[in-house]
């Protein structure tokens, strides 16, 4: 017979969805937790969110754990029998994974009851374009939730299945996305001079991004990406009037990354006026740095020693984002990692498939945190 929570993340993973468009599969993760009578189920929480709570016995303090709604626009290419039958839309980051630990750890609870204190299960929309946990922490009805903890995992391709890497500060990199659109006046090819061209100012950005491409993260590590480029009209009579530069951009702090982003837009607006350019700049994809607490860290670290799981090896803090960190303002929050094993594809990647044997161990991870949490 087929674990029931092997089966809801199979069912995820055949029915994924994208960021902001998350209802049917939150309507699927409060079916299932509906089965083990949660005190209370919160529903269109910052968008499509869903939250669960379970009330202990006595008074206590409240810890969160969160899990991510939302798929990515790729296409999968895998033979699995569970794998997406939406074109183009696939969990290749795990978040299916992700949802079906916190389902387990619902189960748990509904077994088990809680002695004292409440915990909150936020099954969190738009992670992937970095709006949605802020946006769960703008919704008013939010305000009753605020936990005095928190935590989320994220599995971690590269690392020994299930073992566990946490530490205190840094987790996860602040992030955001600049897009750069110019405009000028299209001219003949053969005459490019009685036209205003983009394509120094491009050469400039290009140029500037190469300056930033040191991949082993320190404390004044700043990487610059060129993710997308485009400029003119495919003909080679033309000297192009338009084009759209998005440049993605990483720092370890909030505002180091405030500094970056402020760095590019000067270099923008400099190189735009000597050209004689119009320049639009607009923000998107913005992720707050994920620093942990010592002492919500020290609690992943006790629990996992606690379970017997090793320590992974994992250098902290991740390059990639993760909106997570936006709950640091509300609480004492740690975001771990958790090994999906060597020799495998990483996320994102287009056959990427979470292992459902981490499933078990990470929903007892879960129940021994909440443990700790309620002992100190």
């Amino acid at each position: 017979m087929t674990d029931p929570l092997v089966a809801l993340r199979h069912d995820l993973h055949r029915h994924p969805d994208l960021s902001g468009d998350e209802g049917p599969t939150a309507s699927r993760i409060a079916a299932f937790l509906k089965q083990g009578a949660p005190d209370h189920i919160m529903d269109d929480l910052g968008g499509h969110g869903v939250a669960a709570i379970y009330h202990g016995a006595q008074d206590g303090p409240t810890v969160m754990f969160r899990a991510e709604l939302d798929a990515l626009p790729i296409q999968e290419r895998s033979f699995v029998a569970h794998r997406s039958g939406r074109a183009g839309v696939a969990h290749l980051c795990g978040h299916d994974g992700h949802m079906a630990i916190l389902a387990g750890l619902g189960r748990s609870l509904s077994e088990s009851p809680l002695s004292k204190g409440r915990v909150i299960l936020l099954f969190q929309p738009a992670e992937e374009t970095g709006e949605g946990a802020r946006a769960v922490l703008a919704d008013p009805r939010f305000t009753a939730l605020r936990p005095d903890w928190a935590f989320a995992l994220h599995n971690m391709p590269g690392v020994a299945l299930g073992q566990v890497a946490v530490a205190a500060g840094p987790a996860a990199c602040a992030s955001v996305g600049v897009r750069v659109r110019l405009q000028g006046r299209e001219a003949h090819a053969a005459q490019p001079e009685t036209g205003l061209s983009p394509a120094p100012v491009v050469q400039r950005l290009l140029a500037w991004v190469q300056q930033f491409q040191d991949l082993q993260a320190g404390p004044d590590w700043r990487l610059a990406t060129a993710c997308h480029v485009h400029m003119g009209q495919p003909a080679f009579g033309i000297s192009p009037a338009q084009a759209d530069i998005w440049i993605t951009l990483r720092t370890i702090t909030d505002p180091a990354l405030g500094a970056f982003e402020q760095e590019l837009r000067q270099l923008v607006e400099t190189q735009a006026l000597q050209c004689g350019l119009d320049a639009q700049i607009s923000r998107h994809d913005h992720f707050n740095a994920s620093i942990n607490d010592p002492a919500a860290a020290a609690i992943v670290a006790r629990a996992a020693a606690r379970l017997d799981m090793p320590k992974g090896e994992f250098a902290l803090p991740m390059r990639a984002s993760e909106d997570f960190g936006a709950f640091g303002g509300a609480s004492r929050m740690a975001l771990f990692f958790l090994g999906a094993g060597e020799g495998v594809p990483s996320l994102h990647n287009p056959d990427y498939d979470f292992p459902d044997a981490l499933i078990a161990p990470a929903v007892r991870l879960f129940r021994a945190i909440l443990q700790e949490c309620l002992q100190v």
